[in-house]
């Protein structure tokens, strides 16, 4: 009777993402980590960060819209990491499809980004998740190409893809409160280096960016819940 209890109950715990995601209507939108095109001027530790923190970046962006129901960037990297998805490097359509039905997507955004010692441009594609087939590629606005206009330059790509995946636009309260935030590139920087160690399983570094992020930026709330993480708070 015990053993018919607790077996139950595992097949119930099991199931809960799986009735989750049937029981919530709105698309499913997942990001990959990005890719760097080819980026000198920085660290290369800094470029391996920014794989992570635009995607983080954008995952929060998108998330704001209510219409959408947009995976945890912790789900695909663990999806990653444990199928040894993309471990040569180089990410395609069919392996974004298949991770994006993994996590009950519709649409997967993938991509690269390329700094030129400060000259900065992020190429998002678009996938459909039933057919992996690239639906639109969305770049970045030539108009803010400065790396010092990082922050904006994701926020208007989000917008982009947003319409392209024909979600209705934000609300307005929530449309004024982005576009009062500008997040610094430095502060962006350190929180991506926190997402890196973080991926690492390095908590003390992760804890040491986040909290370098939060000094540069007090009210990045992406920081300070990340810090909750990796605290275990």
């Amino acid at each position: 009777m015990l053993r018919r209890t607790v077996v139950s109950l595992l097949t119930v715990l099991v199931c809960l993402p799986v009735l989750s995601r049937a029981q919530d209507t709105r698309p499913g939108i997942a990001v990959m980590p990005f890719q760097n095109g080819g980026s000198y001027g920085q660290d290369k530790e800094n470029f391996d960060a920014l794989e992570r923190g635009i995607a983080g970046m954008l995952i929060s962006e998108l998330s704001q819209n209510p219409a959408a129901r947009v995976v945890e960037r912790e789900n695909v990297q663990r999806l990653l990491d444990e199928q040894n998805l993309g471990a040569d490097g180089r990410v395609d359509a069919a392996t974004a499809a298949k991770v994006g039905k993994l996590v009950g997507a519709k649409y997967m955004v993938m991509g690269t980004f390329v700094d030129l010692y400060g000259r900065f441009r992020v190429d998002a594609r678009l996938v459909d998740v039933e057919t992996s087939e690239i639906l639109k590629v969305v770049r970045s606005d030539p108009k803010l190409e400065k790396r010092e206009e990082m922050f904006r330059l994701l926020q208007t790509l989000a917008e982009r893809l947003m319409a392209e995946t024909k979600l209705p636009p934000l609300p307005s309260e929530v449309s004024q409160a982005a576009k009062a935030r500008n997040v610094p590139t430095e502060a962006l920087t350190y929180y991506s280096r926190a997402l890196l160690y973080q991926d690492r399983g390095d908590k003390a570094k992760a804890t040491e960016y986040f909290n370098k992020a939060i000094t540069a930026f007090p009210d990045y709330a992406e920081a300070q819940e990340g810090l909750k993480k990796v605290s275990g708070a």
